[in-house]
């Protein structure tokens, strides 16, 4: 059979070629993309299945070697070409090549084969290939963000809550939290790496085989940990697909505040952040303004990713619980923009990163002019005067409100105003000046948390090293299920040319 003329000599039900308006607008464009994304895959799936064919004897030593000699020959833009030109199928178009190929007709290959765990599986292998990626970028952000946090450990800046200046912190405080994202992110994407890897081959169409096919043995050829164990489950269920990109919509959600964060410090108002030119954008009518567009540009692909996750859970919503084209290949689709835009925004983020300047005189001058340290004096009232500590919170509330007041700064706090409200509430106490501005000494505050996770030097340095341990553990781990897979493929290979 030449690559499939016309349908006739692939079904004896339908009689007519497809129409070319369904082929222009869905078989065509389904072809390219697959093309594109899964040929790859394709090719090593058929040579898996090429050697579980010979082990049941459905075909010799002799056919095996022609027919992967054959896989081996076919290239991208010919099986395009063919495709587009005659099947409109992928997997008939592969079949077809390798079959023209051939010195004469192999009866029994592709017996008992169906195109449902077949697309399934390449969708699988793409989608494992991607998170890899992932993976490795996901490393490259954290290592470069470990660098910078190791510079600003004593580094003050003012932390928020609700919009307002809260307590002192430091760059590297902030940035071990978005550590702590990035690390979970890569953690989480390998626990459903791993209780995912299943391999849907030997499924069938959705009730499984009619021989005895050695799926542990094909999951193993392809780099699985595991043959998918339901036939229906093997080509009806995309959770898995589903799982990846709810993980990275919670990291794009996680990351968008952050960014937030960076934005509004990058602004004039705060001033904290900077730069260089090459990262920086300019206005077409306000020639003052230096703007930072890559931020906008990295948060805005974070709604990308949230909008991919929910129309994916959309698509497959009410569907009936089998192999639709409405699953695999409508919302499929959407799986290459899923990773190219995590991929895009990841690479995008470490650039930031890497030049992202802390602007350390601005910073301390933001938290000099707050009363920043009534945390602490609230503190230090019940600790050394015996003040219950609510009624410590509103002496010291009220104590900061008239310093404001008569316009002092909160290193010119005076003991007697303090002294002054402590009186009000029945409490009278012995502190000084210095004993009062102490507590609002900038460098203190950040001195003075000490708990672990805490702002303090050493708890930061302590963080430090733990996400360095951990970026460690996560790279050696990832890196092995990459080498189990290589490991897979050539010894598929080997098997094929032994």
């Amino acid at each position: 059979m030449e690559s499939g003329s016309d349908m006739k000599g692939l079904t004896g039900r339908i009689k007519e070629s497809p129409h070319h308006v369904w082929k222009e607008e869905v078989l065509n464009p389904q072809l390219r993309y697959e093309a594109r994304h899964f040929l790859s895959y394709y090719l090593w799936i058929e040579k898996a299945l090429l050697v579980e064919h010979q082990r049941l004897g459905l075909i010799d030593r002799k056919e095996t070697v022609e027919i992967n000699s054959a896989i081996d020959k076919l290239h991208p833009d010919e099986v395009l070409k063919q495709a587009e030109t005659h099947l409109t199928d992928m997997a008939f178009t592969i079949e077809g090549m390798i079959s023209d190929n051939l010195s004469q007709p192999v009866i029994a290959w592709h017996v008992d084969r169906s195109r449902n765990d077949y697309q399934a599986t390449a969708q699988m292998m793409y989608m494992r290939d991607h998170l890899f990626d992932i993976a490795v970028q996901l490393s490259e952000l954290a290592q470069v963000t470990l660098n910078l946090a190791k510079e600003h450990v004593e580094t003050v800046m003012p932390g928020y809550t609700h919009y307002q200046a809260a307590q002192v912190i430091s760059p590297s405080f902030y940035l071990t939290a978005f550590l702590e994202v990035l690390m979970q992110t890569s953690h989480r994407l390998l626990a459903v790496y791993n209780e995912g890897n299943g391999c849907p081959l030997g499924s069938g169409a959705m009730a499984g085989q009619e021989l005895g096919w050695d799926r542990d043995q094909l999951a193993e050829y392809l780099g699985f940990s595991y043959p998918v164990h339901h036939a229906l489950s093997g080509v009806a269920s995309r959770e898995w697909i589903l799982r990846i990109s709810g993980e990275l919509s919670i990291f794009a959600t996680s990351l968008s505040r952050f960014l937030t964060d960076f934005t509004q410090w990058g602004s004039n108002e705060y001033g904290f952040i900077d730069l260089p030119d090459e990262l920086s954008g300019i206005s077409s009518s306000m020639p003052q303004k230096k703007n930072f567009p890559i931020l906008e540009r990295i948060r805005g692909r974070t709604s990308h990713l949230i909008s991919i996750h929910m129309g994916m859970i959309v698509g497959q919503r009410n569907t009936p619980y089998s192999n639709l084209v409405e699953v695999s290949k409508e919302v499929g689709t959407a799986i290459p923009s899923l990773f190219q835009t995590t991929e895009s925004l990841l690479r995008l983020l470490t650039v930031f990163m890497s030049h992202l300047r802390f602007l350390k005189k601005r910073m301390r001058q933001a938290c000099e002019k707050e009363f920043l340290g009534g945390f602490s004096l609230a503190n230090a009232l019940t600790l050394k005067a015996g003040i219950p500590y609510r009624t410590a919170q509103v002496i010291a509330g009220k104590a900061i409100a008239s310093s404001i007041d008569k316009g002092l700064l909160p290193t010119e706090m005076k003991a007697q105003n303090v002294k002054e409200v402590c009186a009000e509430y029945g409490y009278e106490i012995n502190i000084s000046d210095s004993w009062i501005q102490s507590h609002f000494d900038v460098d203190q505050n950040l001195l003075r948390k000490c708990s672990s996770g805490s702002t303090h030097p050493e708890r930061v340095r302590e963080m430090i090293n733990r996400s360095q341990q951990m970026l460690t553990e996560l790279e050696d781990e990832w890196s092995e299920c990459r080498i189990e897979q290589q490991k897979a493929e050539k010894t598929l290979n080997d098997i094929l040319k032994s």
